[in-house]
Formats: structure tokens, C-alpha cells, sequence
């Protein structure tokens, strides 16, 4: 009995289809570990590599870069950083926009695209204020925004819709200067840019009625400290832009208002929170700082702490807005930021957006329709009349 039983067991597992589904059941098996691998390891460490390889290995001597590039702590936190950037793509609807709208040729009666300018023969687009057809309209104030990219990217063409939208909100006139970014120039490089676009405004401004003694700074991510940094360079007399001294406190006392959106003041605070998300080295900003070694040079914190009284006097009003889920740029920078100039009687506003992300702080300006629009630009055009009032 027990001699049959043993050889129908044996027979059914040799059967073909015994055979195929215990094969199916062993590939199922397999490839359980396989997929998880894959996913676990394989995904992660090819993602970060490849950011590594393309953008800038971890800055060891010889073999350590590749031990450190190795660590798991950094292939995971590297990969979430790169998988993020996929959020972008909800941005594509605009991206298409703001390209069509900036190649139509119809849209030239709102701005003036491609004027040279400066030492290093950048280019500025001018958007009309609503009031530029009016013969007899005084000078309108002038805007200068300064885009963001990490201090290695961007285009003025990018932020046509921004600044359309913005000239209109204000009734301003707003210019969109490039800059060098890295690896074109390095930050002083930007910061001077920065300031011809001022000069520009000075020297040919009364073509197209602008108030050259009424302008306001608002720039985004690394174009907010860009803004930042500029002024004090010129409240600071800073020898690096060469320009003489009458001339740097024209530009300074034109300066009516700075408005930092999502903006770095701190660049080792900066640094630092790069480094917990391990992408200090693929970053830009330490290149385009020159290294480690400057960034209290190029940090406006550290500046503000330079300057005397008569110096702080002169510093113009500051407004920070930062978004409460930013995860590029951590709200504490500019809750910092204000802080010490509160504690320098330096005037300053500070607006924290609940729920809104780095991104949404400028492509919400782009159009009426986006989430945070009126919200933000509510809080600009508060401070924005504020500014006007200190100009009477």
C-alpha cells in the first residue's frame, strides 16, 4: 500500500504539468529577491552615480571620492533628491506657455527683449508698465527681478510670464537681467552683472520713463541672495565692483525695497542642509562660491554683521517670503535672516506661506489661475506701497 501511494506521488510530480508548475512557483521564488534588488540597490545606486558622474564627484583625493560617492547613506539620500526633481513635470503646461508666449512676435508691444548691457555684454528684457503708453505718465518705478538656478542655471526667457504678470500687479516696469551664471562666472561675476543692470537703469532709464531713484530688488532662491548680496556689496563700498564711490551710493540710495522669495542669506547654513540631503557636491554653489573658504564672504549674514551704523542707516527696507513646505531651501533661512535684521533696526517684513513648496513661489506668479497668486502677490504689493511711501 504505502509502496503505491509513493510511486502515484513520484509519477504526478514528474508529470509535465506537475513539472511546469512547480517551475513557475521556483522563477516566482527567484524572482522576488531579483526585484527587490533591483529596486533596492540597483535603482538607487544608478540614479546617484549618474548625477555624480554628470554634475561632480564628492571632493576626496584619489580612490576616497569613490568610497564616499559609495556609501549607502549617500546613494539613498542622492537618489530621493534626484526623484523629486520628477515633481517638475506637473510644471509642463507652462513650460509650454511661457515658450510660446516669449517667440510671438505679436507679444513684443509688452516688452523690449534682448538689450545689451554691462561689462560682460549680458542681456535684459523690459517689460512695459500698463502706464509706459501714456505721453504724459511720470516715470513709472522699476522692478529688477533676479531669477534662481543654484547659481548654474536659468534664462531670463524663463520668467516672461512672471514678468508680465508682475509689471501689471505693481505698475511698474520690470527688467529680467541674465547673469554669468557658473560655470561662466563665479558670484562675484553675478553680483556684478547684478549692479551694471542697475547702472543700465541709471544711464538709460529716461528712454523709457522709468524712475531711476525708484527701484526695487525682488529676486528668487539664489537670485534673492543675489539681490542681498549685491546691495551690500554697495552699501559696503566693495572695491570688487569697481565703480567709484559717488556711484555706488547712487545705485544704493535708487534701491527702494529688496524682496527675497525663498531666498539663501546663509550660505554655510545653505551648505550645511545641502549636505544632509547629499547633494553638496553635485550642487553649483559651492563652485560657483570658489570653494568653502568664501562663503562668509558671500553670505549676507555675515556682511550685515560687518557693517558700522552709519552703513546699517543706509541698508533699504527688507521683505522675506518663504514657503512653510520648502524642501530645497528650509524656511529657517529666512526666518534667521529676519531675525538678525531685526536685531540690526534694519526694516523688515516677514511673510510664511503655509503649504507652499520652493517651486510654487515663482511659478505661481506666472499666471492668475495657480494656487498661491493672489497670496503672494498680496504680501508683495503690501510692502510694494510701503516702498513708495519712503519714496515720498
Amino acid at each position: 500500500m504505502l509502496e503505491e501511494v509513493a510511486r502515484k506521488f513520484i509519477m504526478q510530480r514528474m508529470h509535465p504539468s506537475g513539472l511546469t508548475g512547480h517551475w513557475i512557483a521556483l522563477k516566482c521564488y527567484l524572482s522576488l529577491p531579483v526585484v527587490a534588488g533591483a529596486l533596492l540597490v540597483g535603482l538607487p545606486y544608478s540614479v546617484s552615480l549618474v548625477a555624480q558622474w554628470l554634475y561632480g564627484w564628492p571632493n576626496k583625493p584619489g580612490y576616497q571620492k569613490y568610497i564616499e560617492a559609495f556609501k549607502p547613506r549617500r546613494i539613498y539620500c542622492l537618489t530621493r533628491a534626484v526623484l523629486e526633481m520628477l515633481k517638475y513635470l506637473q510644471y509642463g503646461k507652462l513650460y509650454f506657455q511661457w515658450k510660446l508666449w516669449y517667440s510671438n512676435d505679436k507679444n513684443n508691444k509688452h516688452y523690449v527683449k534682448g538689450i545689451t548691457f554691462g561689462r560682460r555684454g549680458n542681456k535684459l528684457d523690459l517689460y512695459y508698465s500698463p502706464n509706459m503708453g501714456h505721453s504724459d505718465a511720470a516715470p513709472v518705478p522699476v522692478v529688477v527681478f533676479v531669477y534662481g538656478g543654484a547659481w548654474g542655471s536659468g534664462d531670463r526667457s524663463i520668467y516672461c510670464l512672471l514678468a508680465l504678470q508682475m509689471a501689471k500687479e505693481l505698475n511698474a516696469s520690470v527688467i529680467c537681467p541674465d547673469y554669468s551664471i557658473y560655470p561662466k562666472g563665479n558670484v562675484l561675476n553675478m553680483v556684478q552683472d547684478i549692479t551694471d543692470s542697475l547702472l543700465w537703469v541709471r544711464g538709460k532709464g529716461q528712454t523709457f520713463n522709468l524712475d531711476q531713484d525708484n527701484v526695487i530688488l525682488i529676486g528668487h532662491s539664489a537670485g534673492a541672495h543675489l539681490c542681498a548680496l549685491t546691495t551690500l556689496f554697495l552699501v559696503n563700498n566693495a572695491d570688487e565692483l569697481f565703480l567709484e564711490t559717488n556711484k555706488q551710493r547712487d545705485l544704493v540710495s535708487a534701491i527702494k525695497g529688496i524682496i527675497g522669495l525663498s531666498g539663501v542669506y546663509s550660505i554655510m547654513d545653505h551648505y550645511k542642509h545641502e549636505k544632509v540631503r547629499a547633494v553638496e557636491y553635485v550642487s553649483t554653489m559651492h563652485k560657483a562660491m570658489d570653494g568653502v573658504e568664501n562663503f562668509d564672504y558671500y553670505s549676507p549674514t555675515s556682511l550685515l554683521k560687518k557693517l558700522n551704523e552709519d552703513q546699517l542707516k543706509r541698508v533699504p527696507p527688507v521683505v522675506l517670503l518663504h514657503g512653510t513646505n520648502d524642501i530645497i531651501v528650509p524656511v529657517e533661512s529666512s526666518v534667521k535672516f529676519s531675525e538678525l535684521l531685526t536685531a540690526l533696526s534694519i526694516r523688515m517684513s516677514l511673510y510664511l506661506i503655509p503649504k507652499m513648496n520652493h517651486t510654487e513661489m515663482v511659478t505661481d506668479l506666472m499666471a492668475p489661475d495657480r494656487h498661491f497668486y493672489h497670496t503672494v502677490y498680496g504680501c508683495i504689493k503690501q510692502e510694494y506701497s510701503k516702498f513708495q511711501g519712503y519714496v515720498d
